[in-house]
């Protein structure tokens, strides 16, 4: 099983859909870094992962909203595209777990729950911890199919 986890703030309010008769809560994560480049210039990058949480329960989606910072985990998926004859490719996540750490926007007392993929909300005792800085690594994966593999 391949995992994702990412820490980063939504995008835009989350949109709520209904896909033959089960619930889906469609929202963006952004996340944002900067440092400097070779040549001492101030670089920021910003990586963007399109998230789908499939749940029974959607109380979580009034909570997703703009500028809010999530914890979210599950099963990444990329898909791979042309733009401008350039290779491009877009990071995709089916939520199974999220969890609100707060951030911009109304403060209130759901703000630090957690909800897994079946809609139900843990709560947490301990005061809300300072989101640490997650990094996503690229990594390009050929079609050759003449490796052997070692099972």
């Amino acid at each position: 099983m391949i995992k994702l986890q990412i820490i980063g703030n939504l995008g835009k309010d989350c949109i709520q859909n209904e896909v033959n008769g089960k619930h889906v809560i469609n929202f963006n994560v952004a996340h944002s870094e900067k440092y400097k480049d070779s040549a001492g210039n101030l670089v920021e990058r910003t990586i963007w992962v399109n998230c789908a949480y499939w749940t029974e329960r959607t109380g979580i989606a009034q909570y997703l909203t703009k500028g809010k910072t999530v914890y979210a985990e599950g099963t990444p998926d990329v898909d791979a595209y042309m733009k401008e004859n350039q290779p491009a490719a877009t990071l995709r996540m089916r939520v199974h777990n999220i969890q609100l750490l707060g951030g911009s926007g109304n403060s209130d007392s759901a703000s630090h729950g957690s909800f897994n993929s079946t809609g139900n909300q843990h709560t947490q005792v301990s005061a809300p911890v300072k989101p640490e800085v997650v990094k996503a690594e690229v990594v390009e994966v050929s079609d050759d199919s003449s490796d052997d593999l070692p099972f």
